[in-house]
């Protein structure tokens, strides 16, 4: 086999070449840090690279959300204790209001600060977060949730009505959790269930004037087996087919004794003439303090519920027992200031307002259960999300040692390998130069 002079000038240039590229590779890893400059270098760690690369980008946008999510629900939190303060104020002074001793002018001036509570709570419900929507307004975040509508007659105070809706602002937190950002105001302010949430009671027929002439007072009530309960507001009678279900306690009083009967003074659904209240119940003797069961014999139903009046009714007096239906917090207050501009002229008037403050203490009560319940879900969604982001911390910290694995250089494997090929280059070099160099003619 014969070997020409360029045949051995390519070879030894394709060795110094191919060597020369090791070293450039060799330089360019060390100069990035990176194992793999191409995919080509290790297609098999390359692809499972890709895909820890996707799968720490989404880690990354869920813990976005989550820090997007606790700011806002932080702020709205913010405005629920702002909001719960308010409320404590205003029972504050509503207990306050309930002393007989004060005179018509002192209760003016209580509700003359309960209306700048009111105001106070507007403005808490129409507060905006930091991106200028609305926090309480559901899907409606730039629409201003709540605003004053003008009095149904002239003389009433007017009301204030939510232009928002029941949505609440959904983030996607991992790939299997979406949370709540904001609250609906409709949850927090509008749908709030009077009296103690099942029923609700009030002195006279409709609860307003001063129609009772007794020292009785009426509790809240309260329902001891809520499956009676339900099966009574389910069954037949008596309030089939009725628009305004109530019951009534009526007193009488006989031989100097007084006594109580329950009846019906549901209103029919379809308009008619008012139908007068019927007896359900005995005739049974009236002892103050003790709970008065509310229990039918015509038919014979349980509600599975009781009330308690104390002091002396006297004969004529009724007590009405309505399911509860949903008022707003500003409707509870609104009807607490006009409470406590009504003049009190009587022993009776005043008997009837302690009644009746009692009554809308206790819807107060409910308002402030209602702050307490979204308050706590939400304090709950800020404690997941504070787990959710250490967590999202520590999935993170493990997508990045599973790329350094993949894909990171072992540096001192990487100086060996590179102090090796330029050794490499070098003798090449030097040994084209030695071979380059020898020829017959220099010994002829």
């Amino acid at each position: 086999m014969r070997i020409s002079t360029s045949q051995i000038y390519d070879s030894a240039m394709r060795g110094m070449e191919r060597n020369q590229s090791q070293l450039v590779k060799s330089q360019n890893q060390m100069a990035s840090g990176r194992r793999m400059l191409t995919p080509a270098d290790d297609p098999v760690a390359s692809a499972r690279a890709l895909l820890v690369t996707q799968a720490q980008d989404a880690n990354s946008q869920y813990a976005r959300n989550q820090n997007n999510a606790s700011d806002r629900l932080g702020l709205v939190d913010s405005q629920l204790s702002a909001l719960s303060d308010v409320l404590q104020g205003v029972r504050s002074r509503v207990v306050q209001a309930g002393n007989t001793v004060l005179g018509d002018s002192d209760r003016q001036a209580i509700a003359s600060e309960l209306e700048a509570r009111l105001d106070q709570m507007l403005g808490i419900a129409n507060s905006r977060g930091a991106d200028g929507n609305y926090l309480f307004s559901g899907y409606q975040s730039g629409t201003t949730p709540f605003a004053r509508t003008a009095a149904a007659a002239p003389g009433e105070p007017s009301s204030v009505a939510y232009f928002g809706d029941d949505g609440q602002h959904l983030l996607q937190v991992t790939s299997s959790q979406q949370m709540a950002s904001t609250v609906a105001g409709s949850d927090l302010f509008m749908n709030i269930r009077e009296g103690n949430g099942s029923f609700s009671t009030a002195a006279g027929g409709s609860g307003s004037g001063f129609a009772n002439q007794g020292s009785g007072i009426v509790e809240a009530g309260s329902v001891v087996d809520n499956q009676k309960w339900q099966n009574a507001l389910n069954t037949a009678f008596p309030w089939q087919g009725s628009s305004n279900h109530s019951l009534q306690i009526v007193f009488s009083s006989a031989a100097g004794s007084s006594s109580y009967q329950l009846f019906d003074a549901s209103t029919p659904a379809a308009p008619s003439a008012p139908l007068p209240p019927k007896a359900v119940g005995e005739l049974v003797p009236f002892v103050p303090g003790q709970a008065i069961p509310l229990v039918t014999t015509v038919p014979a139903i349980d509600f599975g519920a009781q009330v308690v009046i104390s002091g002396q009714p006297a004969a004529g007096d009724t007590f009405t027992i309505k399911p509860s239906v949903n008022k707003s917090a500003f409707q509870t207050i609104d009807e607490l200031i006009g409470l406590l501009r009504s003049p009190l002229a009587s022993g009776a008037a005043r008997t009837e307002f302690s009644g009746r403050l009692s009554a809308h203490l206790t819807n107060l009560d409910q308002v402030l259960l209602n702050v307490s319940r979204v308050q706590s879900t939400v304090g709950a969604h800020l404690q997941e999300l504070d787990s959710l982001s250490n967590n999202s911390a520590a999935l993170d910290v493990q997508y990045q040692q599973t790329l350094s694995a993949l894909q990171d250089l072992d540096y001192a494997k990487a100086i060996s390998d590179f102090t090796r090929q330029q050794l490499g280059l070098e003798a090449a070099q030097k040994s084209f130069v030695t071979i380059s160099g020898l020829s017959l003619f220099n010994y002829l």
